[in-house]
């Protein structure tokens, strides 16, 4: 009897030109959420996405080292809504978003964007539902624990085996941005905020 062979699975921006594929290790180890916090709409406002409200964001919680880009690098871009907020990185060919990542490389966490995924079925099912609104200006979570457990062993994994600067998303040497960031103006995000 022949094991099954885990492959990587394919993304790509929504015209092509950026391209690659996600890891069967980073599939395999990831953690499918969905997220409605205000940042993650605003971001996909930003980009010129249909707005997710009232619904959520579909994210692949994951190492950063786990995206490899097979073609289109070139059109690898960087947002932020604040200076100091998540880096958003997307396609400018497309304006496609696909992931976001702290502004340090040091702390390996990469939510991708699962509307990249032609076809998302072998992520699994979605363990947490992350910022959900319940009407009374607060916001809850649930199943955060699967989500927390996740993130905290991939980080530790991959701090102790040096494999986080092996990341796409920032120069190994100097850990800064492989792109210099559009950082929003405070105008720029209210309008992002309705």
């Amino acid at each position: 009897m022949s094991r099954k062979v885990a492959k990587d699975t394919p993304f790509s921006c929504s015209c092509g030109s950026l391209h690659g594929r996600i890891s069967a290790a980073g599939v395999k180890h990831g953690t499918h959420v969905v997220c409605y916090c205000h940042d993650c709409r605003a971001a996909q406002l930003y980009f010129g996405q249909p707005d997710p409200a009232p619904g959520p964001v579909e994210i692949l919680q994951m190492l950063p080292e786990e995206i490899i880009f097979d073609g289109g690098a070139e059109h690898l871009a960087l947002m932020q809504l604040s200076p100091k907020g998540m880096m958003r990185w997307y396609a400018n060919c497309c304006n496609a978003p696909l992931a976001t990542t702290p502004t340090t490389p040091k702390f390996p966490f990469a939510g991708f964007i699962v509307k990249r995924i032609p076809d998302p079925s072998g992520l699994g099912p979605i363990t947490t539902r992350g910022f959900i609104p319940t009407g009374r200006s607060k916001q809850a979570h649930k199943k955060i624990g699967s989500a927390i457990y996740g993130l905290v062993t991939r980080v530790a994994k991959s701090r102790m085996s040096g494999s986080w600067k092996n990341t796409p998303f920032f120069d190994p040497g100097t850990f800064d941005p492989v792109v210099e960031p559009v950082i929003l103006s405070k105008s720029e995000r209210a309008a992002l905020y309705p």
